[in-house]
């Protein structure tokens, strides 16, 4: 049987809120060799629809299309984001409502979530939008809890997501829940994404955080870094790269990341951690070896001081089993 799914544009809605979760879909059919998904781009009416970055799509279904008959709600709605959605009239924003009602599972895509939370869907639920826009999200929902960091959150059979390519995240785990991780990671390979990334993952990495806060030498050394994370840095090392003393550099770091050297390795070493959690079956021992973060005890105690729960839980709640365990040491060498 295949699934339908709408994505929701209008005028002025964000061009990759809808083509990113629509390639996820559609590599999906690739991959499992059969139209599992049937892609429908939706409007208030069908026709040509403006993006906010000046591109034109064609939607082929009006907003009202009603699904295949059937007793029992099918299919997915997604709501793309964009500055337009806070245009959308009342009109709109009661046909969307009465279209969500018909399928089984609703989401939005980065601020698409205002449209969601007109329609009263989100009342009492967690969930998520564009960092920009969670603050004002609140403010005009308080009836809603907002997760202004998450990159997406479900609510029973609604869903909603960060900005842009958060909601191929976001269509990633639904093909997951549709099939398997398996899939969704093949998906995500298929794209050149790095790694699904899983829903309550920050929307900005350490490494995007420090980049954005250092300028200047420091960022120069901050790049170097993360080009090379696991490499043998420490606190003195760093310093040296620089050439400034260290005490100096203690004070430089301190001043522009709000951290010391020691906390900036220890969480991109932990975030490394987690996507082999994620991403491979290695023993917690080797994970903690190759990331250089001790043995599998200090892991223990370093990922539960940082992510809320034990490396255990998150391996079984987003770990996907691939044939390849992490790599040594030895090996990481030999491949730069």
């Amino acid at each position: 049987m295949t699934h339908t799914v709408d994505l929701f544009v209008y005028p002025d809605c964000q061009l990759l809120d809808a083509s990113g979760p629509w390639q996820v879909f559609a590599s999906a059919n690739t991959l499992l060799g059969r139209p599992h998904y049937e892609l429908r781009l939706t409007a208030i009416e069908p026709g040509e629809v403006r993006t906010n970055g000046g591109m034109t799509l064609v939607a082929t279904h009006a907003l009202e299309t009603p699904s295949p008959a059937t007793t029992i709600p099918s299919g997915t709605l997604l709501v793309a984001g964009g500055h337009g959605v806070h245009e959308l009239d009342d009109t709109v924003i009661r046909k969307l409502a009465e279209r969500a009602a018909s399928v089984s599972r609703v989401g939005s895509i980065c601020s698409g979530a205002f449209a969601l939370a007109r329609t009263g869907l989100l009342d009492g639920c967690c969930v998520t939008t564009h960092w920009r826009q969670a603050e004002r999200l609140a403010r005009e929902f308080p009836g809603i809890d907002v997760a202004a960091d998450a990159l997406y959150r479900q609510c029973g059979n609604l869903y909603t997501s960060a900005g842009v390519t958060a909601g191929m995240d976001l269509a990633l785990a639904l093909v997951a829940a549709d099939h398997d991780h398996r899939l969704a990671s093949e998906v995500a390979r298929e794209l050149v994404m790095f790694l699904h990334r899983p829903g309550d993952q920050a929307q900005f990495s350490e490494g995007l955080r420090c980049q954005l806060a250092s300028h200047g030498r420091l960022r120069a050394l901050v790049d170097r870094v993360l080009n090379d994370p696991l490499a043998d840095w420490n606190s003195d090392s760093l310093a040296a790269a620089m050439a400034v003393t260290p005490r100096h550099f203690q004070r430089l770091f301190r001043q522009q990341l709000s951290m010391t050297p020691v906390e900036f390795l220890t969480r991109l070493r932990l975030e490394s951690a987690r996507r082999l959690l994620a991403e491979s079956d290695a023993p917690l021992a080797r994970i903690a070896d190759h990331c250089r973060i001790g043995g599998a005890e200090q892991l223990r105690r370093q990922f539960q001081r940082r992510y809320g729960l034990a490396p255990s839980a998150y391996r079984a709640r987003f770990g996907r089993p691939l044939p390849n365990p992490a790599p040594t040491h030895a090996s990481n060498r030999d491949a730069s």
